[in-house]
């Protein structure tokens, strides 16, 4: 493949009760890791809001000759509180193609998605409002119904990290139908016992009275350094603070908010789907307690509770990245029972 790979923008519009326009532009640009044949394209959704159209970046990551037999199943990454998906997931690190989990997830043989929630990177950011967790699992329902749509599937698989697990948990309540299996990482549920919770409600006043936060390297590196510094090489976060900042130079306030005072947002009760509880040893967002409340009560005995050792918080950029990717593996992989009892 030539370093320059056809690039597909497509545009869709979601709106209650209104008939599904599609329209395509045909572009060129630079595929984003022409190396071992993934493909990446481009796609926007739209979704209206009263009488404003919310426009939603997506982008696709696969291998471009999947047959029935080699497709493993499609999955949406959902990014956290302080970035944008494409530099969390799509990360390109020179001479560490591994960081880039989308172009590993697309070799396996997944068709992998993710997208820029509202008020991050290409995706709108013109409402008077902080992005909260709610509306960023609105966004979900209006790109599930797109990525099914294109691809034809009825059901896809979810990754969410952080402020994403919760978005991600809570497009599931919402509908149950349109989820196979659901990952949910540095994910928490009420709060208790968290101490990056408690250090960020010191400054609730300040973020509760404005719609976004200003990020720059600091705030950035300061993820990796406050819960267990070490966890991740230094090139690597680099890498990320430079992907980030490339999109956005402040970030909405609305998930910092409710995971301060509002938590919690989920209902364990109202997941039927499969799920996997990810956390990070040395994770400061949520307690073990609190995690192991929630996990109990899940209703579909299809469940799994992950310790990843040697992990903080972004797990995705870190050292042990590899323990990371064969959780997932083995999750998403898993064969249904043939028994049930």
């Amino acid at each position: 493949m030539t370093s320059q790979a056809s690039n597909r923008r497509q545009f869709f519009t979601v709106g209650a009760g209104s008939a599904l326009a599609l329209a395509s532009v045909s572009t060129h640009a630079k595929s984003k890791s022409p190396a071992h044949g993934v493909v990446g394209t481009e796609h926007f959704v739209s979704r209206q809001v009263g009488d404003e159209k919310i426009r939603l970046f997506i982008w696709r990551k696969r291998l471009p000759r999947l047959s029935k037999k080699t497709h493993k199943g499609t999955i949406l990454f959902v990014h956290g509180s302080s970035m944008a998906g494409t530099p969390v997931f799509d990360l390109q690190v020179p001479g560490k193609p591994q960081y880039s989990t989308m172009d590993h997830f697309a070799r396996l043989g997944f068709d992998t998605w993710c997208l820029d929630n509202e008020g991050y990177g290409r995706s709108s950011k013109s409402r008077n409002i902080n992005f909260d967790i709610s509306n960023g699992a609105d966004d979900l329902a209006a790109v599930t119904q797109y990525i099914l749509e294109q691809t034809g599937e009825t059901q896809l698989m979810l990754y969410g990290l952080s402020s994403g697990a919760l978005k991600a948990a809570l497009f599931a309540e919402r509908f149950p139908d349109r989820v196979n299996r659901i990952a949910l990482d540095a994910f928490v549920w009420t709060g208790e016992g968290s101490p990056t919770l408690e250090n960020r409600r010191k400054r609730i006043g300040e973020w509760s009275g404005k719609n976004r936060r200003p990020i720059d390297q600091a705030m950035i590196q300061s993820i990796f350094t406050r819960d267990h510094p070490g966890t991740a090489d230094a090139d690597v976060v680099n890498a990320f603070a430079d992907a980030i900042l490339k999109l956005d130079s402040s970030v909405p306030t609305g998930s910092y908010v409710d995971m301060s005072i509002n938590l919690p947002v989920c209902q364990p009760e109202k997941l039927k789907a499969p799920v996997m509880i990810m956390r990070g040893q040395f994770d400061g967002i949520a307690s073990f307690k609190d995690l192991l409340n929630y996990f109990e009560k899940l209703p579909n005995p299809d469940k799994r509770f992950v310790v990843m050792p040697g992990i903080a918080h972004s797990s995705l950029h870190e050292k042990n990245l590899s323990i990371v990717y064969k959780v997932l593996e083995s999750f998403f992989q898993q064969p249904a029972p043939v028994y049930v009892g």
